[in-house]
């Protein structure tokens, strides 16, 4: 997906990324090898007649009068066809003097002129014009002209310059990480080698999903600075362009060296286009200077309590429905803790997206207004934990009688429930499990293992799957059971030990465990797509603003002081924990704009494991050596957390099947063939 979400900003890349392909760039940035003369005066000509970099600049000074999300949003369909000659260095300039002009920017005092080779004017770091001779010269980037200050002056530098290159180069390298991503992605569904398409292997799968996640990460980071940048709050820019510093800039040179790795050997040579977008991205992460700094300013700005805030504007659709939510929910709050659930089951407001009775069937502008009002009433609701994977499903596909029974028992906590599903020798392929399940009089009898099964020591139900055709394909011929697991003799419950050291999960045996006719769930055989249940009204979730909980603790131990190393590495899980927050709300603004979900779940599940592992690791590091010693509970507490968050990468799916169904369901790439033996 793009930076853009609305459908104004869809149609301006769109149609810019069309213009911009006339261009040809790519072949212009070859033609220009080596030669510091102007050879870009036809593609800066056609730049200014669209005005395409100073679309942020005041319409009464001949700009375009837009934002700077919208000249973002421009500068990453440029990139994405890598338009030549100065684009980024007149969009920084424009924004930055209100002004419509061809710029060079020098950011860094001493530093590169971006742009300088090929500006009429230039500004210096502190935000003034500079007066002296600025040499083109051809570097690293084809279609770039960079310049040199031939006698250089001390000055100092001004934040908002900064910001706004750092703003506006995240986009460009958004631009820069699409392009690479898709062409990788298309080559790998039609380059064939060992008799089939090398994006059926699963290495070179995993490594197009890899740049999913980190394409992903770039965009969010760089739309939500160029967001931030036109709220006009100077510390949320700030954090925003910090954020967008440490992530996009490593992020899309990653990518780009990807790209050419999934190409192979066409990749590496000088007449594809890949090395040009690589070369684009490297100059990018010279120019805007040492993520690491930024990590460390990230750092500094949570140690003094500053967190990403990301106001959702639902554009005056709240107004019907506010004043009744926000009066529902102060009800709910003047009520004993002990009677909010109850309320929350009666007023729709646990399972708000749900179909009534048991919630509102509310749209993602209701849900979202209920979310708010709930926060600001500091008011959290209780976790249905398994229930929240079972009661979709009984709702979808049961009966009446089943939906009695269950549904609003186990939203008001009256039933807790479990999952058995895994298996010893079927986890994340689900559908080779061997639990059978036999016909008898009334009902069917369960045998068989299962594994990984949480709260099953203290479940009420239990939903599971078992085979009851076991010469149907492997996909069909499973059932969906509802199984008492407090009354039902043959079943056998045994804690499992954790590397933690505690027993959260368990083993769970069945053995000839009856299960009535009326238990089953939807039809016989049919298991398999009940297991998939979504329902059709998905919720959407409104994104807080602390990090994750490793994150925080993380910068709980820097504000007794850690070394510039950790200091930087505590930045980047920052970063990280703030982008995966970013990706939500994309997800969300999606939903309000009316369309299905991108791929932003999905990669914020496979980004979000990486930095809760990450970050627990994080801090047990910063503990040094007490982690060895008889600790304190403070201490034992984030080393019990360090050594739990390892199931994160396993439970739900592993990472490695993640990718794969993020490789095919995604990006479209093809299934690897079975083999079949004979």
């Amino acid at each position: 997906m793009s930076i853009g979400i609305s459908d104004e900003h869809l149609e301006l890349a769109a149609s810019l990324r069309k213009w911009a392909a006339d261009l040809k760039g790519r072949e212009l940035a070859r033609a220009a090898e080596g030669d510091v003369g102007e050879r870009f005066g036809r593609v800066w000509q056609a730049v200014r007649d669209m005005d395409v970099h100073a679309i942020a600049a005041p319409e009464s000074a001949g700009g375009g009068g837009g934002t700077v999300l919208d000249q973002a949003v421009a500068l990453e369909a440029c990139a994405h066809e890598l338009v030549p000659g100065g684009l980024l260095g007149a969009a920084i300039g424009s924004t930055l003097t209100g002004r419509p002009g061809r710029y060079g920017v020098q950011v860094r005092p001493g530093g590169a002129v971006w742009d300088g080779g090929t500006a009429d004017e230039v500004l210096g770091p502190d935000g003034s014009f500079f007066v002296g001779e600025v040499r083109p010269e051809a570097g690293l980037d084809l279609g770039a002209r960079h310049g040199r200050v031939v006698e250089p002056r001390a000055v100092e530098a001004d934040e908002r310059v900064r910001r706004t290159a750092i703003t506006l180069a995240a986009a460009e390298a958004a631009g820069v990480a699409r392009w690479c991503l898709s062409t990788a992605v298309e080559y790998a569904k039609v380059r064939e080698q060992f008799g089939q398409r090398i994006g059926a292997f699963q290495a070179v799968k995993h490594l197009c999903a890899e740049m999913l996640e980190t394409a992903e990460a770039v965009t969010a980071a760089a739309w939500d600075a160029a967001s931030a940048a036109d709220a006009r709050d100077e510390d949320q820019w700030e954090f925003a362009a910090a954020v967008a510093h440490a992530t996009c800039f490593d992020g899309a040179v990653e990518v780009a060296k990807a790209c050419i790795q999934v190409l192979g050997g066409i990749g590496f040579t000088f007449e594809h286009d890949a090395h040009l977008y690589l070369r684009r991205a490297l100059a990018l992460r010279a120019l805007v200077g040492d993520g690491d700094a930024a990590a460390e300013r990230l750092t500094a700005a949570a140690v003094d309590g500053v967190r990403r805030r990301v106001h959702l504007d639902l554009e005056g659709r709240d107004g019907p429905i506010r004043d009744d939510v926000r009066a529902t929910v102060e009800r709910i709050a003047q009520l004993p803790e002990e009677q909010r659930r109850a309320a929350y089951v009666e007023t729709g407001y646990l399972t708000p997206h749900w179909p009534a009775p048991y919630g509102l069937g509310a749209d993602a502008v209701t849900q979202i207004v209920i979310d708010q009002e709930l926060a600001r009433s500091g008011l959290s609701r209780p976790d249905l934990v398994i229930a929240a994977w079972a009661l979709p499903t009984i709702l979808e596909h049961g009966t009446d009688a089943q939906r009695e029974r269950f549904v609003k028992p186990s939203l008001l906590g009256d039933l807790v429930w479990c999952q058995l599903f895994s298996e010893p020798g079927a986890g994340s392929d689900l559908a080779s499990l061997r639990t059978r399940a036999s016909r008898v009089d009334g009902g069917w009898r369960l045998s068989g293992q299962k594994v990984w099964n949480s709260v099953a020591e203290r479940a009420d139900w239990g939903i599971c799957l078992a085979r009851t055709d076991p010469d149907a394909p492997k996909h069909r011929g499973i059932s969906y059971f509802l199984v008492d697991m407090r009354n039902s003799p043959g079943i056998d419950v045994r804690p499992l030990r954790e590397i933690t050291g505690k027993a959260l999960f368990n083993e769970v045996f069945l053995d000839d465990v009856f299960v009535p006719d009326e238990m089953v769930v939807g039809d016989v055989d049919d298991g398999w797509r009940l297991a998939r249940t979504t329902l059709a009204n998905e919720r959407v979730a409104m994104a807080g603003s602390r990090l994750s909980t490793s994150t925080e603790r993380a910068v709980e131990l820097a504000t007794a002081g850690v070394t510039p190393a950790q200091q930087v590495a505590v930045g980047h899980s920052i970063a990280s924990s703030t982008v995966c927050s970013l990706l939500g709300v994309r997800a969300t603004l999606r939903s309000l704009a009316g369309r299905g979900p991108g791929p932003e779940s999905s990669v914020a599940k496979l980004l979000g494991v990486r930095n809760r592992q990450d970050g627990a690791e994080l801090v047990v590091s910063l503990h040094g050596d007490d982690v060895l010693l008889d600790a304190s509970d403070e201490v034992r507490r984030d080393v019990w957390e360090m050594l739990n968050t390892r199931c994160l990468s396993i439970a739900g799916g592993t990472t490695q099947i993640l990718r794969n169904v993020a490789g095919e369901r995604i990006l479209g790439l093809p299934r690897q063939p079975r083999t079949v033996h004979r």
